[in-house]
């Protein structure tokens, strides 16, 4: 199995170069890009990087599966056992937050700090909280380093009625079977890479036909809020809780000379603020708030971590994944 470095991430396969400039990608093509991606074999271990780390939680969390991923691509059958912590002492009483990491599968952090989370900080938030732990949805893009599922969906872009995925409907049928009917915090763990840029990217514009466009890559942490909230002052003021405590871990993404990060607007970057945009979760389909359908999280954001930066390291992002949860978990409890 190759590496999880920063060296790893950037010699991904360069699949802009399949399909007609300005055609979508038809199912041929589609079967290119997966027999190009799947041809060396998995890059990294699922089951030795996740499910040995997940049971090591088993002491305080029931670990359990809560649905199977099940792929065929050229004769060859992948099968992943989807697999979650969730509080031994959950009580009804308790405010439930849920934390979600390896939406898109190649971004690492995502999954090391929701694991890393369970391992050292979980603990103290048991008398406060039920807390249920996904930290890899995507297995196969986690597998492959990709940000699409074996399907070439964007397994964040699925958390829509009418566009869902294996990933995205096992993960709201796991949330709906646990049948809260309001979670007070909901984390989704992200990072943005150079690969966005050089590689996911202009894919994505090959596979739908269009011109790619290029974007700068934020250098430092973000979050992407929900502006679809009805209580939007209440949002900003929990997203900038988040920031304040990873500003102590890791450096945070300004804005552009735009005001913008990614074409968004940042939120008080008049007054100098970085690191917080916004997007309405449920037009876009995204975990983050897109689990239980028709309802919103008291709280809920995403993260963005660069762990390309010169100016930080994969353990340094890790940490700064943790820091976010604990401040969402830390904030929620106080509002």
């Amino acid at each position: 199995m190759e590496s999880t470095s920063k060296r790893a991430r950037t010699e991904l396969s360069n699949a802009c170069s399949i399909g007609q400039p300005g055609e979508p990608w038809n199912a041929g093509e589609k079967e290119q890009w997966q027999l190009f991606v799947t041809k060396a074999g998995p890059r990294r271990s699922y089951e030795t990087d996740v499910l040995k780390r997940l049971e090591l939680a088993s002491e305080s969390f029931k670990i359990s599966e809560y649905g199977e991923l099940k792929y065929t691509i050229n004769g060859v059958d992948y099968a992943y056992s989807l697999c979650m912590a969730q509080s031994k002492a959950w009580d009804e009483n308790k405010p439930s937050a849920l934390i979600t990491g390896g939406v898109h599968g190649y971004e690492t952090s995502g999954v090391k700090g929701a694991l890393l989370f369970l391992e050292t900080a979980a603990q103290k938030y048991l008398d406060s909280y039920n807390i249920v732990v996904a930290p890899c949805v995507s297995p196969w893009g986690y597998e492959f380093i990709q940000r699409w599922n074996a399907a070439t969906e964007d397994p964040n872009r699925s958390f829509n009625a009418e566009r869902l995925s294996q990933e995205s409907k096992a993960l709201i049928d796991m949330v709906s079977n646990i049948g809260l009917k309001k979670w007070k915090v909901h984390m989704d763990l992200h990072e943005t890479t150079d690969t966005d840029e050089t590689e996911f990217r202009p894919a994505l514009a090959a596979k739908d036909g269009k011109t790619f466009e290029p974007e700068a890559i934020p250098d430092g942490f973000y979050l992407l809020g929900d502006s679809g909230h009805p209580d939007q002052s209440a949002q900003i003021q929990f997203n900038k809780a988040i920031i304040a405590a990873v500003g102590e871990v890791t450096h945070i993404a300004p804005a552009d000379k735009d005001g913008q990060i990614l074409g968004k607007p940042v939120v008080d970057a008049d007054k100098g603020e970085g690191g917080i945009i916004m997007s309405d979760k449920w037009v876009v389909g995204t975990c983050c708030n897109g689990t239980i359908f028709g309802s919103r999280a008291d709280f809920a954001t995403t993260t963005e971590v660069y762990p390309d930066s010169p100016k930080t390291t994969d353990e340094e992002c890790n940490r700064a994944q943790v820091a976010a949860v604990c401040a969402a978990l830390d904030y929620a409890l106080k509002h």
